[in-house]
């Protein structure tokens, strides 16, 4: 009888659950032997999300705290580690507090957040009302940090606190563990209140962290590192690991190797190169890595269903606001700016001075900070660093390009729909079967926007490009119904369009080729319409006048070729 297959842990971040529920485990556990030996008394990761800090940070606790559950580690590397697990597993009082909920529309109802995240985590610790450890001060204490009313001055003080009442019942330092600390800033920084929250975290992070003699260390996860003189004023104990320093660097994404093993082990080999052309590319210190949540999704949809294309799992995970606000201050500069944009987009790279610490409010300060936020939020990544703070910055993958190409996509539309005359002059053309003005028309619009080169993405990627700004162009003509994709005939035409109140339909075929083959490529792509009967819906409609196009583009250049 086969075995059968682990589960796929598809947004699951708690190592316990992953353990218990016998899902598929890309051993981490060395993070731990590291943090041990190397790591400092507070320790900062900073990398882009969804790349596993949640699960590492849970690993952390499982691992250290008191009485944990052992056969968790089973069969993991840190296991083999006896006298390390002997000393440190199971021994310490842990605080676990995950600040990536906190986001509120006023500074009030965001510390409200921050309270119950306190009270949550001090609701774990209630037998300390019992102990004849704590004096009755320290009980009453402890209640405030209970109680969802507490004051701000309760709550800057409230994991200092909570860590002098641990010590003092266990005579142990205890560890401190802050999940996605800089949300709260992200969040008020977008909302308007980040100087409130500023203070506030400062003073949190301050009091819990900084000179702590109950405290034996802490590890921060997040994406951006937040300067040390916003946030972490004093903290001379404070170590921060970027994603462009060597140490800890296989510990966060996959390794080529760890990605091999887990489609092997669910029999994906054949859809390997896909994973790699799409979701691999980061570089974080001297290791290659892969997204981790962009592999188990495919893994998962995949075993389902082997037919499905990939997609952008990565888009949805969190607001995109740094490469929307990076592609419209590109709008709004020279052109110098729009060829790097070319350059990243067509496979190249752009050199940079990289600023490794900022605060939120410093990011769309000036461009150098856009490109700095767009290394650390994991939109490019570093292909080698040239000298001093600069760094040779690349699109990491095919899911982050095409992310990036849509959103050029909707500011493209956005600008087209200013642009009424040409675009009636354009529709005109194409109505009254005119190709050379289409031609004409089209390299001008294709002239407004980044072109798509030979490197990087499959032509018909690159189809998919050309083919949005035709639609981008199209959807704006009142009177029109303009179909994408649409089953017809023996397969599916790119663009589909039906006139209201007149006899006319209109299909276009659209190719990428280069400069040479352009006119062959329209030649094929008249054919492709005839042979699979793209037209035949519009027959059946009773349509007697179909325009048949073929269009091929190349960069900013495009021809068309007219059927009917």
């Amino acid at each position: 009888m086969q075995e059968k297959l682990k589960k796929l842990p598809v947004g699951e971040d708690n190592f316990r659950r992953v353990r218990q529920r016998n899902c598929y485990y890309v051993d981490k556990t060395g993070l731990i032997e590291k943090i041990i030996n190397n790591g400092g008394s507070v320790n900062l990761f900073t990398r882009p999300r969804r790349f596993g800090k949640s699960l590492n940070m849970s690993m952390l606790r499982y691992f250290f705290e008191i009485d944990c559950d052992k056969s968790l580690f089973d069969g993991l590397y840190i296991k083999e580690n006896t006298g390390l697990c002997e000393k440190y597993m199971g021994k310490f009082p842990v605080i676990f507090i995950s600040l990536k909920g906190v986001e509120a529309r006023t500074y009030e109802e965001a510390r409200d957040l921050l309270i119950r995240l306190v009270n949550e985590e001090a609701r774990r610790f209630q037998f300390l009302l019992q102990s004849e450890k704590l004096t009755e001060i320290d009980k009453r204490l402890f209640e405030d940090l209970m109680n969802p009313e507490m004051k701000e001055s309760v709550l800057v003080y409230s994991i200092r606190e909570l860590t002098e009442l641990l010590r003092k019942q266990y005579g142990r330092e205890v560890i401190v563990l802050i999940d996605e600390y800089d949300v709260p800033l992200a969040k008020a920084n977008e909302r308007g209140y980040y100087d409130e929250m500023t203070d506030l975290i400062r003073n949190f992070f301050g009091n819990a962290l900084k000179t702590n003699d109950n405290l034996y260390f802490a590890v921060l996860t997040g994406c951006l590192r937040v300067a040390k003189e916003s946030i972490f004023t004093g903290m001379n104990n404070f170590k921060v690991y970027p994603l462009t320093d060597v140490n800890f660097d296989e510990y966060f994404g996959f390794t080529n190797q760890e990605v091999k093993a887990l489609v092997e082990y669910y029999d994906q080999m054949e859809h390997y190169n896909t994973i790699k052309e799409w979701y691999d590319g980061y570089q974080f210190g001297n290791v290659e890595v892969y997204c981790p949540w962009d592999v188990i999704c495919y893994c998962a949809d995949h075993i389902e269903n082997p037919e499905k294309e990939a997609e952008n799992y990565w888009l949805n995970t969190s607001g995109n606001e740094i490469i929307k606000t990076f592609i419209e201050e590109i709008g709004s500069r020279q052109q110098p700016t729009k060829m790097e944009l070319e350059n990243l987009v067509n496979g190249g790279t752009v050199q940079k001075e990289i600023c490794q610490e900022l605060t939120y409010k410093e990011l769309y300060a000036s461009p150098g900070n856009i490109w700095s936020a767009l290394l650390m939020t994991g939109y490019l990544t570093s292909r080698g660093k040239a000298e001093g703070k600069r760094y040779n910055l690349a699109i990491p993958n095919l899911e982050i390009r095409n992310i990036i190409t849509d959103h050029i996509l909707e500011l493209f539309q956005a600008n087209i729909e200013h642009d009424g005359e040409t675009l009636g002059k354009f529709c005109t053309a194409l109505v009254e079967g005119k190709a050379g003005e289409v031609e004409k028309l089209l390299t001008q619009y294709l002239k407004k926007t980044i072109s798509v080169r030979d490197t990087f993405a499959r032509n018909a990627l690159k189809e998919n490009f050309y083919h949005g700004i035709l639609l981008g162009i199209l959807g704006f003509k009142e009177g029109w119904s303009v179909k994408s994709n649409q089953e017809a005939g023996e397969g599916f035409s790119d663009i589909m369009i039906r006139i209201d109140d007149a006899d006319i339909g209109i299909v276009i075929e659209v190719k990428y080729a280069q400069e040479e083959k352009m006119t062959e490529e329209c030649q094929k792509a008249l054919k492709q319409i005839e042979s699979r009967h793209y037209a035949e819906e519009l027959e059946y409609e009773g349509i007697h006048r179909i325009l048949k196009y073929g269009i091929t583009c190349n960069k900013k250049c495009c021809k068309v070729l007219l059927s009917e």
